[in-house]
């Protein structure tokens, strides 16, 4: 980026926080037109291509209305990475810079916001083959035993994970194995490959009971809009239980309705309750690991835009002095 911007300038970027359904697409969206912005996805999920209506993707006539990047840019044959969602929003953000428009990255995936702003351990890629056998060694084991087994290769790391996550101790194991050091040994290193930018960042977080029920309404949408055919289809192509993709929210619980594990009802039910847990989880982090937010305690709408815009242009005219 030095060739774009002089080492004294950090061009200006707009980051959107928050837990699922409180309304940071239509934040996004609205900063976005209001100030010729690019919304950049910062979901774990929306980077999917056949997840659209699951995980709430804006919509092909959202998209329409201003440059939208990042979503729906992998197969979910693929395990997207923090490093490599920072990759393609770093991306995106210096060909908005260099098209003169405004980066507006959103999301609530707190990891993959963190290493945009502040950067990731250097940790070294890991082959394919030694990421394909610690999955496998997890879906023969259980996660129980496999945990069992890091705990004794790796106590520290084992102690800092759920036993029932089995994306995070794959990740322990298959770092531990490519590298032969511990995942926490990397993760104590300094971080690198932050963008640099200038950053004005908004957490919305609604309250609690008003977003619950966004949440439970939400759902209920997906399902009139063709969640259960989305969900078939990714069931369709046979992939690992233990991808990322095969977990969004509402994945694992419509799965099992139409496998015939459960009736419909206790799917919605089930999906339900798992996106409020989510949102709690979110609300949290958000509310602990944000560097010094502008705070929207409401849910988005229109009636809050002119408080909002009126923060974004006072940011830009400082950024430009």
């Amino acid at each position: 980026m030095s060739d774009l911007f002089p080492p004294s300038f950090l061009p200006p970027a707009i980051v959107i926080a928050g837990p699922t359904a409180s309304g940071k697409s239509g934040m996004a969206l609205a900063i976005a037109r209001e100030f010729d912005g690019v919304v950049i996805n910062a979901d774990s999920m929306q980077v999917y291509d056949v997840l659209r209506v699951v995980t709430a993707r804006p919509s092909p006539e959202e998209e329409a209305l201003a440059p939208h990047r990042v979503y729906g840019v992998l197969p979910p044959s693929l395990a997207c990475s923090a490093a490599l969602w920072k990759d393609l929003a770093a991306t995106a953000m210096r060909d908005a810079w260099t098209a003169g428009k405004l980066p507006v990255v959103v999301g609530g995936t707190g990891l993959y916001l963190r290493t945009l702003m502040h950067g990731i351990s250097p940790i070294p890629d890991i082959p394919d083959a030694v990421r394909e056998d610690a999955r496998a060694r997890l879906a023969r084991l259980g996660n129980p035993a496999f945990h069992a087994e890091l705990a004794v290769r790796d106590p520290i790391m084992a102690a800092r994970l759920n036993p029932a996550n089995s994306q995070r101790l794959a990740r322990a194991w298959e770092v531990l194995e490519a590298t032969g050091r511990s995942l926490a040994e990397w993760q104590a290193q300094p971080m690198e490959g932050a963008v640099p930018a200038r950053w004005l960042t908004f957490a919305l977080l609604p309250p609690r009971d008003t977003l619950y029920a966004n949440c439970d309404r939400r759902f209920a949408m997906m399902m009139e809009h063709g969640a259960p055919d989305e969900v078939q289809a990714l069931l369709d192509l046979k992939l690992d239980p233990a991808l990322p993709a095969m977990k969004a929210l509402g994945v694992p619980e419509l799965a099992g309705w139409l496998g015939g594990a459960w009736d419909c009802d206790t799917a919605i039910a089930r999906a339900c309750q798992s996106t409020r847990n989510y949102a709690k989880r979110q609300m949290t982090w958000f509310r602990n690991q944000l560097d010094a937010p502008e705070v929207v305690s409401t849910q988005f709408s229109e009636s809050i835009e002119p408080g909002i815009f009126k923060i974004i242009r006072q940011f830009l005219l400082t950024a430009n002095e």
